[in-house]
């Protein structure tokens, strides 16, 4: 006797909401009404606000303090509750400051001009410019990225940016156009934003792009002492294009609107991932310089995940 064949299984109905419908809507417009209140108020004040703001009503919704403890407890385990405490509320006030600054360009870069760039990778940044030789400044989710490049800006340097786009489309579009407003060209992860990157790199371009991210087709490497999936690809580019790769941070200073961008020294060419470690020791040396300015509440290593993945390749390496 044949068997009927079975009926296709029917696909399970998406719950997730689709992009651009009206809950993106509804969300861009109530995040665009916040900012356009806070840019009433001076801006050391607006800075002020947000950061209360953020820290006492919207970080507590998120469970933004559990999250920065947890990844406390994953690389400093024994940090005492008090220090723990201490370091989430500094990262969360970060956040939120580096949050509402990126919606004013044209104050960013006036106070880009109005404070230093130094390091010890100054001269090296400003001899390979003057030959034309590219530079990827790398930097990390420390400080204000966006202060750094502004004052790079400030002083005459057509500093492109890397970015990763946001879900939410029509936030993603005031996002990279505040980017851009700053200076061009801004390119958006993904192959043609790649293609143009590439582009302008070959070109003797400048490039600042942010490495602290969680990358799931990367090496892990090992950062504060756990394995932190880490792309090479600025460090593959640079050896591609020749590109002098520099790290580079905007550091907060104590009042919280100042700030000092730091170019370091460069790391010299040669194995990709070796490279990405160096950049990866000098982002822990400012965090563990000041942990405050880092960004905590990002899950940098997500550790299950990684468990999962080296049982599946365990289990296809036994097969």
């Amino acid at each position: 006797m044949t068997a009927k064949p079975q009926a296709p299984a029917k696909k399970a109905r998406s719950t997730a909401a689709p992009r651009g419908g009206w809950q993106d809507r509804l969300s861009n417009a109530a995040l665009s009404t916040a900012i356009a209140l806070l840019r009433l108020l001076p801006v050391r004040s607006r800075l002020a606000l947000t950061s209360w703001l953020v820290r006492r009503l919207l970080a507590p919704a998120l469970g933004y303090h559990a999250r920065v403890e947890a990844n406390l407890d994953h690389v400093w385990p024994g940090t005492p509750p008090a220090r723990k405490t201490a370091i989430a509320e500094a990262a969360i006030d970060n956040l939120a400051r580096a949050l509402v600054e990126n919606y004013d360009p044209a104050e960013m870069l006036k106070r880009g001009a109005a404070y230093p760039v130094t390091g010890p990778g100054l001269a090296p940044f400003e001899a390979a410019r003057a030959e034309g030789r590219p530079v990827i400044l790398l930097t990390g989710h420390y400080g204000s990225p966006i202060c750094a490049r502004s004052a790079l800006v400030a002083r005459g340097h057509r500093v492109a940016g890397l970015l990763r786009p946001m879900a939410n489309p029509y936030a993603n579009a005031r996002y990279i156009q505040n980017y851009r407003d700053v200076c061009e060209p801004v390119f958006e992860q993904g192959p043609a934003g790649l293609k143009a990157l590439l582009k302008h790199v070959r070109g003797g371009g400048i490039l600042a792009m942010a490495f602290d991210v969680f990358e799931s087709a990367g090496p892990p490497l090992d950062f504060l002492g756990q394995p932190a999936p880490t792309s090479l690809a600025p460090a593959e580019i640079a050896v591609k294009t020749g590109a002098l790769l520099l790290p580079y941070f905007g550091i907060r200073r104590a009042d919280r609107y100042g700030f000092d961008t730091v170019i370091e020294e460069p790391i010299p060419h040669g194995d990709p991932r070796g490279m990405m470690q160096e950049a990866t020791r000098r982002l822990e040396a400012r965090i563990e310089a000041d942990p405050g300015q880092w960004l905590w509440t990002h899950r940098r290593w997500k550790p299950r995940r990684q468990e999962k993945r080296r049982r599946k390749a365990e289990a296809q390496a036994r097969r």
